[in-house]
């Protein structure tokens, strides 16, 4: 066997304008690919990411070319492995079980849904990524992570700042610049916070990790919740942006989501058409191969969840929103050890609560011109705008 075929051409601003294009010729000509710009091995076919995600011992998480630990200033659960990354995931998984946001959280999402579309009124043109898709992930996270006081402005700042950082595979200083004062922010509050929790402990993540019988250390604590502010805002955000725009441009496929209330499949559709989380790196621990090349022990291999959930092979004409799809088998949400843990808030206040309340609110809303909507991001992606009117 010999090593993946080198691609010089592509070039990361073309992913971040316009992926799918590249994705679709890459799984039919070199759906393994050495890509020069981002100094990884692009898998683009949906049975060589899973296979990666599923093997933690032969792909570590704990890549050292990332810039997520330079952009974070920490080594977060995200590039850990085995009980390291199952102990650091499970102090903060008890605020995200379906049981605790039912019982504790689920009216609180609805009363805040309910408060941000009050103040849309009938009639107006407005941009619903700015007003609502943005503004409602961030105040829902505050309640969920315990930090109370955090702006939605704020938060949705330090989210967007950590995530170019994340995604900033060319190594520019500036979003480093960025980032580290996104950090001074988030340590200073989150201390805050973290005092507020020990003398009145609750459900929410925070308080439950400074208030274990066994915590981690606080390293973590500060740097797990930073993760969670990351993605936490981004997924929801980009998730709701999408299913709405794909939603108003097929409205036969609404008026009979409507007619069965089938928000739900809305949702698996929106996250597997446009992936919020778009790529995900993994270190090769092992000399071992991939769709017949070797693949080398030290190389950085790239899962490209974008174009696995648009591959011909389990999915017929992938490249469209098509919500009553047979089977919907994405991976959006990753799999394996580190299948994303917000998963199942995303699905309940996403899918349940933010976009049935619009569209009950809003029936009539209109999308005027689809081609207004821009579209940006390669390592996260998703509507940068959503400009409707309201009726």
């Amino acid at each position: 066997m010999a090593l993946a075929p080198i691609d010089k051409d592509v070039r990361l601003d073309q992913l971040t304008l316009d992926p799918y294009p590249i994705y679709r010729r890459m799984r039919a000509e070199t759906p393994v690919v050495r890509v020069e710009s981002a100094n990884r091995t692009f898998l683009t076919k949906a049975a060589y990411t899973k296979r990666v995600k599923d093997d933690p011992d032969l792909f570590s998480s704990d890549d050292p070319h990332t810039p997520m630990q330079r952009a974070f200033n920490a080594h977060t659960l995200m590039r850990k492995d085995g009980d390291e990354h199952r102990r650091e995931r499970m102090a903060m998984q008890k605020a995200y079980t379906p049981k605790v946001i039912k019982s504790n959280w689920a009216q609180v999402y609805r009363d805040i849904t309910a408060t941000y579309l009050d103040r849309l009124k009938r009639g107006e043109a407005v941009d619903l990524y700015k007003e609502i898709c943005g503004p409602v992930s961030a105040r829902i996270l505050i309640h969920v992570l315990g930090l109370d006081g955090a702006t939605d402005e704020q938060m949705m700042r330090w989210s967007q700042n950590l995530i170019d950082g994340a995604g900033n595979f060319g190594w520019d200083p500036e979003p480093f610049v960025v980032t580290d004062r996104a950090n001074a922010e988030m340590d200073a509050h989150i201390e805050a916070c973290a005092a507020r929790h020990k003398a009145e402990p609750n459900d929410s993540a925070l308080s439950l990790m400074v208030n274990a019988a066994d915590p981690i250390p606080w390293s973590q604590i500060a740097a797990n919740i930073k993760i969670a502010i990351g993605g936490g805002i981004n997924e929801p955000r980009d998730a709701m942006a999408t299913i709405i725009y794909g939603l108003l441009t097929n409205p036969d496929q609404l008026e009979e989501v409507r007619r069965q209330e089938a928000w739900g499949a809305a949702f698996e559709e929106g996250v597997r058409w446009v992936a919020p989380i778009q790529a995900s790196s993994r270190l090769v621990m092992e000399d071992t191969e991939i769709g017949g090349y070797d693949i080398p022990k030290g190389d950085v291999v790239m899962t490209i969840q974008a174009s696995a959930n648009r591959d011909e092979e389990l999915f017929e004409d992938g490249e469209s929103f098509q919500v009553f799809r047979p089977k919907n088998l994405h991976q959006a949400f990753g799999s394996g050890p580190h299948h994303c843990a917000g998963a199942h808030i995303a699905r309940r206040t996403v899918g349940e609560i933010m976009i049935p309340a619009l569209f009950e609110r809003f029936p009539d809303m209109t999308l005027p011109d689809p081609s207004a909507v821009m579209w940006r991001g390669f390592g996260f992606r998703g509507p940068i705008n959503l400009p409707v009117v309201l009726n």
